[in-house]
C-alpha cells in the first residue's frame, strides 16, 4: 500500500519542488513545505526528516535514512536525486525535470493501458444490467402468457418460474459485481 501512495504522489512532489527550488528556495525549506503540504506519505516522511534535522542529524543522514524506508522507485530517485545534490552540489531542478518527464510517461502510457482494458466493460455491464432482466421478466410472466396452451407444453408452474426468475436476478447482479470488481482491480491508482 505504501508504494502504491508513493508512486501516486511522487510526481505532485516532483513538480512542487521543481517550482520552489527554480524560484530560489533552498532545499531545506522545500522539504519543509511538502511535509505541511499534503502529499500523503511523502509528507509525513518528510516532516519525520525535518524533525531529525531539528534534532542535530544531518540532512544527508536523513536523507539515507528516508532511501532505506521507501518502496517505490520513483521516490527513491527522488531522494537520491536530493542526497547527490546534497553531497555533490548536482543541478537538482533539472534532474528533477527529468524524472518528471519520464514518470509522466508511464503514466500515461499506464492510463492508456487501462483505458485499453476496460474497452468491453461498459457493453459487457449493459448487456447483463439490461438484457438480463428482460429475458428473465419474459421468462417470469410465461406461464400467464401461455394460459390456454397448455396442450403444446404442458403445465408451467408459477412457483418454478419465479424461483428461476429470482436466481437468474441473483446471478445478474453477481455478474455485474464481478464485472466492475475486475474494472477496479486494473485500475493503475494514479
Amino acid at each position: 500500500m505504501r508504494a502504491v501512495e508513493e508512486a501516486r504522489e511522487s510526481l505532485y512532489v516532483i513538480r512542487t519542488m521543481d517550482v520552489l527550488l527554480g524560484s530560489g528556495v533552498g532545499l531545506e525549506a522545500t522539504i519543509h513545505s511538502i511535509a505541511q503540504g499534503g502529499y500523503g506519505v511523502i509528507s509525513e516522511d518528510f516532516d519525520s526528516l525535518m524533525i531529525g534535522i531539528n534534532k542535530g542529524r544531518s540532512l544527508e543522514k536523513e536523507l539515507r535514512d528516508l532511501h532505506r524506508k521507501a518502496d517505490d522507485d520513483g521516490y527513491k530517485r527522488v531522494i537520491n536525486t536530493m542526497i547527490n545534490n546534497v553531497t555533490q552540489n548536482t543541478d537538482i531542478i533539472d534532474t528533477l525535470r527529468k524524472q518528471g518527464a519520464r514518470m509522466e510517461e508511464k503514466r500515461t502510457e499506464k492510463v492508456k493501458a487501462y483505458i485499453e482494458d476496460l474497452g468491453g466493460v461498459p457493453e459487457t455491464l449493459l448487456s447483463i444490467g439490461m438484457i438480463g432482466p428482460i429475458i428473465l421478466s419474459i421468462v417470469g410472466i410465461a406461464p400467464q402468457l401461455m394460459a390456454g396452451a397448455e396442450e403444446l407444453f404442458g403445465t408451467i408452474d408459477q412457483g418454478l418460474m419465479t424461483s428461476i426468475v429470482n436466481i437468474g436476478l441473483v446471478i445478474t447482479a453477481a455478474g455485474m459485481a464481478m464485472t466492475g470488481i475486475k474494472a477496479h482491480t486494473k485500475d493503475p491508482g494514479l
